[in-house]
């Protein structure tokens, strides 16, 4: 195949990057950063044939060249003040243009079973606890960047909370990207182990400092052992030229519960791809998640949820807003698989269309192979209520006011269960800066 912009210049980065990236000198972990970037660039980045990437085209990100981030491209002055979420206060671990700074960073003072550090200090130390994990194979046809992540994530969070630990005060974990001069490509692999029965609060930030338009990659696992229970919010506001493509990847052993939030508003091309193996028997995991394209912005959600186990049970809800040029993808997939009997799975995809030229593609997928199954899986595209707005109007409320107070509300149903009142808040008036309320759009 004809190699790309895009796929030679990584390339060209990966040939200075391997030596000196954390851990080179692990032969394990080298070998299989070295398969991984082979296996990329023979296959290059997906094509308008790959199912997986039906509604997303790349293009335009194929023209495109990346430098490979430098040892001076996270040095950028960040105000510290401009990190604080209201209502968190905790331990925070944050990143600039993709490298760990130290002096953002809250480490001081961990609760007494939690392990919290960058993938670079983690590799230095004892590695062999992450070679699960840093050499797995990425073999589908929609792997690229997967395979790009695997070869040449240069740093990463690595979080351990032991058997029993109960954490009060959340994690917090900030990626930020601030303007660099050119174009710079990081990546990101996030280890996240819970023992039995610990419980932890985790919040994960990806923000702009400044404008820019960085391509960046971030592969996360988390596995949670019996009885653990994780409350994960992901609060997605990257500059509006910048390429983010995540993969989270969930595994509930038994009893185990996630309960995970999402909140997409930044990016120019932002893709993430939410997978959940539920492994154990009585696993639960439950998703809400907001995404508003607008603009030019493509915004992309793909949900994978296997249930495998008994008594198992899933509940998403995500609700999308797309105006004036925006594009939303949703891709909502619930497999039972065999013997998941008892399994009860639910999955709500809501979307508005604030614009003519605004578009949302939502794909419901379910499977199911066993017997003794509650699932229910809906998806729908539309406009406002036009009762409602009339209703709103005849109390006395503009057209504008109106518009907003409904769309508001649409939103906020996937954010209502936040339990955190002060951070509620805080993305409730995300929402309000984000959403659309330009009268022109009637």
């Amino acid at each position: 195949m004809m190699a790309t912009p895009f796929v030679e210049a990584m390339a060209e980065g990966a040939a200075q990057a391997l030596p000196s990236l954390p851990g080179a000198q692990l032969t394990w972990l080298d070998a299989a950063r070295r398969e991984q970037l082979q296996a990329f660039l023979s296959e290059g980045l997906p094509g308008p044939r790959s199912e997986a990437f039906k509604y997303t085209s790349l293009r335009a990100l194929e023209r495109r060249a990346f430098a490979p981030i430098d040892a001076d491209a996270g040095e950028h002055a960040v105000d510290a003040q401009a990190l604080a979420l209201p209502g968190v206060e905790g331990p925070r671990l944050v990143f600039v243009n993709g490298a760990f700074r130290a002096d953002l960073s809250q480490l001081d003072g961990l609760p007494e079973g939690v392990t919290l550090e960058p993938l670079s200090q983690a590799l230095a130390g004892d590695a062999e606890p992450l070679r699960f994990f840093l050499t797995r194979h990425w073999q589908a046809p929609g792997d690229a960047f997967a395979r790009l992540n695997a070869a040449l994530a240069s740093d990463g969070v690595v979080l351990r909370v032991a058997a029993g630990t109960q954490v009060a005060a959340p994690v917090h974990v900030v990626h930020m990207g601030t303007t660099a001069a050119s174009d710079v490509a990081w990546h990101g692999r996030h280890i996240i182990e819970l023992g039995e029965g610990a419980r932890l609060s985790l919040i994960e930030q990806h923000a702009a400092g400044e404008a820019h338009s960085h391509f960046a990659t971030q592969v996360t696992d988390a596995v949670l052992r019996e009885g653990a229970q994780l409350d994960w919010l992901m609060v997605q506001e990257a500059a509006s030229g910048a390429t983010l493509l995540r993969r989270t990847g969930l595994r509930l052993d038994a009893r185990s519960r996630v309960t995970l939030h999402a909140l997409e508003l930044g990016g120019g091309l932002v893709r993430h791809e939410l997978g959940a193996d539920l492994v154990g028997d009585g696993a639960q995991l439950e998703t809400r998640g907001v995404f508003i394209p607008r603009a030019r912005q493509h915004q992309e959600t793909r949900l994978d949820i296997r249930h495998q186990a008994k008594s198992t049970a899933s509940d998403a809800l995500w609700r999308g807003v797309a105006d004036q040029r925006g594009r939303g993808v949703f891709h909502g997939a619930i497999t039972v698989d065999e013997g998941a009997d008892g399994t009860d799975a639910a999955l709500s995809n809501k979307n508005l269309l604030l614009s003519p030229h605004a578009e949302i593609d939502t794909q419901p997928v379910l499977e199911i192979y066993a017997d003794e199954v509650t699932a229910a899986h809906g998806a729908t595209v539309g406009q406002l209520d036009e009762r409602s707005l009339f209703y709103l109007r005849s109390r006395g409320i503009g057209y504008t006011q109106a518009r907003s107070l409904l769309t508001l509300a649409f939103c906020r149903a996937a954010l209502d269960s936040v339990a955190n009142e002060a951070l509620r808040e805080h993305l409730n008036g995300r929402l309000v800066a984000q959403l659309p309320i330009d009268a022109d759009a009637r």
